[in-house]
């Protein structure tokens, strides 16, 4: 198989804290680093969930009691780019010198171009940041924002989750991988940013991991994308008597099970989608679907689902 390999990191699986973060760098860079040892070229791709969620609610809570404005979820999905990045970075290149290597290992603060007409913009769905009172919520949506009840809980405010169109920082993080570097870029999705009157501006929007993943491997010409999840493997009728695990799915299998709803909507489905995505991109690009901690062996063939192209 061909040697440049996009490797997305699901947010989940990187904790929510800080010590449950630095554990599970530490768990992914040594296969990282054993896998460049072998000659592969890696590109980092990585969500942001729990992480943006933490800062954004610890930020409006700050904010509420300081009575500061609300802090737009564009600076909180910068910041958790910024820091987990920078643990990644830090654990593979430890892991790479202690295995004697020196290569660059890069975060690049990466942002995607979405479309302002989207329709996507009219029906926000996704939650974010801190609870507030009806009063607090009613003056928030004076200025904008869209705010839900949330469970019983209090008031939150709603985000949409647009398509990206273009990843902005494509030519820099092509130049990197040609220069050698790890490149890990766009962290959570990237930073959602719009362009108006040839003026890029942001939009508080939540933006696909999985999507942004495939764009990033397509530019940089990536043979292989690697989805790490939960599971090492795909099933179909997951969780019932006949359930099934695959070692592999032709895309045209793969688009008959999504069809008839093998896979959840909030869970696999989009891996599936995006993975079709990527796999019929370009010929003999195939896509590999396994757990954070088979790695190395969903590489070798000894596990983990490999989507293909019929």
């Amino acid at each position: 198989m061909g040697k440049r390999i996009l490797i997305s990191l699901g947010g989940n699986a990187l904790g929510t804290d800080f010590n449950g973060l630095i554990e599970t760098v530490g768990i992914v860079a040594k296969p990282i680093a054993d896998l460049i040892e072998k000659g592969y070229e890696i590109v980092i791709c990585h969500g942001n969930g729990p992480q943006v969620g933490m800062l954004k609610t610890s930020i409006d809570y700050g904010n509420r009691e300081s009575r500061q404005k609300i802090m737009p979820l564009s600076e909180c999905v910068a910041m958790s780019q910024s820091y987990i990045g920078y643990h990644l970075q830090n654990a593979i290149q430890n892991q790479l010198r202690k295995n004697g290597i020196d290569k660059p290992v890069v975060t690049v603060i990466t942002r995607a171009l979405v479309d302002k007409n989207d329709p996507r913009f009219q029906n926000p769905t996704k939650p974010v940041g801190a609870f507030f009172t009806r009063a607090e919520a009613d003056e928030l949506e004076k200025t904008g924002k869209v705010m839900i009840e949330d469970s019983g809980r209090g008031y939150r405010e709603v985000v949409p989750s647009p398509m990206p169109k273009a990843i902005l920082e494509k030519d820099s993080i092509n130049a990197l991988i040609a220069s050698g570097s790890v490149v890990i870029a766009g962290g959570g999705g990237g930073i959602p940013i719009y362009e108006e009157d040839k003026w890029y501006r942001a939009v508080d929007a939540v933006i696909d991991k999985d999507w942004v993943s495939v764009m990033i491997a397509a530019d940089a010409s990536c043979d292989s994308l690697v989805i790490l999840t939960g599971v090492e493997k795909v099933a179909v009728h997951f969780n019932q008597p006949d359930e099934k695990w695959l070692d592999q799915l032709t895309v045209s299998q793969a688009e008959k099970f999504a069809n008839e709803g093998e896979f959840p909507e909030g869970s696999m489905l989009p891996k599936i989608k995006a993975a079709i995505e990527f796999t019929t991109s370009a010929p003999g690009r195939k896509t590999l679907i396994t757990s954070l901690y088979k790695l190395e062996e969903g590489l070798e063939g000894k596990t983990g689902t490999w989507l293909i192209n019929d």
